[in-house]
């Protein structure tokens, strides 16, 4: 069914409770496993009405934050989602507490009871009022930052159009671009940090309702992590530090050679090519018919995948006023269609959706028929070595979008890779600090934050700028405001996905085949069991980080010497 055509309703939270109260007392009084495993489908598929009603909702309203109706329809569920949170809760008690458990698990899995435990650690009644208001707040930080509409060259433009000139060839459009934005956030810096405040206030208070000392340990359970822990994640930010932050600063300095300044400044931040990077060539219907050409020809799955996409109109990806800034990939589990959403800006980002949210979108395709529902959804982590890895598998077909600039891109896309990594384990470090002191002022906050740069980007050079070099970066990271503890899941996946990137010069078909496996495997068993059966390092492993880096130094060297 074509997006346009996708019938919406509002979900009536009382009429969705009473029908889940009589499932769960029907589990309750049950007598033999099998009516167990009958109401937990009829359950499970009323979950899924629920969850593409929420998504179309989500989505129209994303697509355009002006229309009023998807403006009410995101604020309802804004505010019932938690009480929804509270019916799901309530039917993994039930499940759980069900006298066939032993007969249960031998259909549904272990791993699925160890995630509804975690569900139902992770949930009480009492935190309905918290959770409304977080709900709120995110939504109040995404507005703010998607009502910007800034005078630049002659005309409005929005925060997602402003970035193609922060990636201009000329140096001083991009200074002139990231002062505009620094305009904005200044202007609103006291929203800002007051809605940030109220976050990590009810965040705390959260955590210390559920009996933890601190938010950590519920944002670790909200995360569905369910096979390591803080301590694990602090060594692999060490990795990174001790591995990856040299090297990273020997690409900063390459990157300032080719660039022929003699100091990198926070406007040159992604740049690596004096002529500008290079940028595909082609308008947004070619790309398209070349996205199309390259899923095509990469495997029979998505060649079909791609059809099915663009056949159903399962792509909004033009910037616009009103939109939503940033990008992602979300599902209609109703119509078993994945959605990519996304703010082209004529650079070469524009391509890194075609393939970032195009690997999220392919593994909902592949596993939308796993038959158990809970465990086609993968965790965060897993997902995220979908999406980052087909950045890599679709190399072969960068020449159709970039031309005679494709080893340009290549180089440019590895390289940024290997740098996001010191970013996305400060952004983690970053939050785990703030949750461990709840009672920081905003000034304290963004010291913090420069702090943590340094030890992570000592490179940088702010350049004097009135609101990032006093620490202000982290507000336009929404992920901060909106997903807590959801960043490193990107740097474990990164490292994943980089892994990839080595195997193909060894194998390319292997390393293609282990990916697929791993996509269609969605959510039935745990990151670090999916890791070792695709046949990848632990991220977590001591050693992975130095062993990475020396396969992609070797790649860079290659691609360097063709530029």
């Amino acid at each position: 069914m074509k997006f346009s055509q996708m019938p919406y309703e509002r979900i009536d939270i009382e009429k969705a409770t009473a029908f889940s109260h009589d499932i769960v007392e029907k589990i309750k009084n049950a007598q033999a496993a099998d009516e167990v495993l009958a109401l937990h489908k009829s359950f499970s598929k009323y979950a899924e009405h629920v969850a593409t009603m929420g998504a179309l909702s989500y989505t129209r309203h994303t697509i355009n934050t002006k229309d009023e109706f998807y403006d009410k329809e995101n604020d309802y569920y804004d505010e019932v989602g938690p009480v929804w949170k509270k019916v799901q809760v309530d039917f993994y008690k039930a499940m759980l507490a069900s006298p066939f458990r032993a007969k249960l698990e031998e259909s549904l899995g272990s791993l699925w009871f160890t995630n509804a435990e975690m569900v139902v650690a992770g949930f009480d009644e009492k935190l309905i009022a918290e959770m409304q208001k977080q709900n709120a707040l995110s939504s109040a930080y995404a507005k703010l930052l998607a009502s910007a509409s800034l005078d630049f060259d002659g005309k409005k433009v929005n925060l997602s159009q402003l970035r193609a000139y922060q990636l201009s060839a000329d140096r001083q459009v991009r200074k002139a671009a990231y002062a505009k934005r620094t305009e904005f956030f200044v202007e609103h810096a006291d929203e800002l940090d007051r809605i940030f405040d109220e976050l990590v206030s009810l965040r705390h208070q959260m955590g210390k309702k559920m009996g933890f000392e601190n938010y950590i340990p519920l944002g670790y359970i909200n995360m569905k992590r369910n096979s390591y822990d803080a301590a694990t994640v602090k060594r692999f930010r060490d990795q990174v530090k001790k591995a990856l932050v040299p090297f990273a600063t020997k690409l900063h300095e390459q990157r300032a050679k080719l660039l022929g300044v003699d100091k990198l400044k926070f406007y040159d931040e992604d740049i690596f090519f004096p002529a500008g990077n290079p940028a595909p060539k082609g308008t947004p219907d070619e790309m398209f018919a070349w996205g199309r050409q390259m899923y095509t020809e990469l495997s029979s799955e998505t060649r079909e995948f791609i059809d099915f996409m663009l056949e159903n109109e399962l792509f909004d990806v033009l910037a616009k006023e009103g939109k939503a800034g940033g990008g992602y990939c979300i599902s209609f589990d109703e119509y078993g269609a994945p959605f990519v959403f996304a703010n082209f800006n004529g650079t070469s980002e524009d391509v890194d959706v075609l393939t970032h949210e195009c690997g999220h979108a392919l593994n909902f395709y592949l596993s939308k028929d796993i038959a158990i529902p809970e465990l086609r959804d993968s965790t965060y982590d897993v997902a995220e070595i979908h999406s980052m890895s087909m950045e890599f598998f679709t190399a072969d077909w960068m020449k159709l979008f970039f031309k005679e600039d494709t080893d340009k891109y290549l180089y440019m896309h590895l390289a940024s890779a290997l740098l996001f990594l010191p970013y996305g384990c400060l952004v983690d470090e970053f939050q785990h600090e703030i949750y461990e002191n709840p009672h920081l002022t905003p000034e304290e906050r963004k010291t913090l934050w420069r702090k943590l740069e340094k030890a992570y980007r000592p490179h940088l050079d702010y350049d004097g700028d009135p609101f990032f070099s006093n620490g202000g970066t982290w507000q336009r990271q929404s992920h901060i405001y909106q997903r807590p503890f959801y960043y490193i899941d990107y740097c474990i996946a990164q490292t994943c996905a980089l892994q990839y990137r080595v195997w193909m010069e060894e194998d390319r078909k292997a390393a293609w085949e282990s990916y697929l496996a791993l996509s269609k495997k969605g959510g039935t068993k745990r990151l670090t069991d999916l890791i070792a059966e695709a046949g990848l390092k632990s991220p977590f492993e001591e050693g992975c980080m130095e062993t990475i880096v020396a396969g992609a130094e070797k790649i860079l060297k290659d691609l360097a010497s063709r530029l």
